[in-house]
């Protein structure tokens, strides 16, 4: 069990970075692969967002090249079957926010169903 869990977990982070690539990033199509159907967030500004908001915004310049994201601290649980919680810290040219994602296993895999922002001091 504790090896399907590493797996599962390993699955969401590798979904959640992928979110975090500016090529990704730049692709609706892309970032609509890693979104579930009844996608939410709550983003670090307090603003309610859900996945016609998220791809209405997001671009090639929603993630600069040149200066991503920088991630650190990520863990993640298993909350319960084909359910991952995953928090981890982001810099994203000085704009500090912890984050907290739940991935849930969908038919066609990994999708992001949960998301929060919450600056940091």
């Amino acid at each position: 069990m504790a090896d399907e869990s590493e797996r599962a977990v390993q699955a969401a982070i590798e979904a959640e970075l992928r979110l975090l690539d500016p090529a990704v990033r730049a692709s609706p199509s892309l970032v609509l692969q890693l979104l579930d159907p009844d996608f939410t967030e709550i983003g670090a500004s307090g603003r309610r967002w859900d996945a016609a908001s998220i791809l209405a915004v997001t671009s090639a310049d929603s993630v600069a090249p040149e200066s991503p994201v920088k991630v650190s601290e990520m863990s993640g649980d298993v909350l319960a079957p084909g359910l991952v919680h995953l928090t981890y810290f982001a810099d994203n040219n000085g704009r500090r926010v912890w984050r907290s994602s739940l991935w849930r296993m969908t038919g066609t895999g990994w999708r992001l169903y949960f998301h929060q922002g919450t600056l940091a001091c």
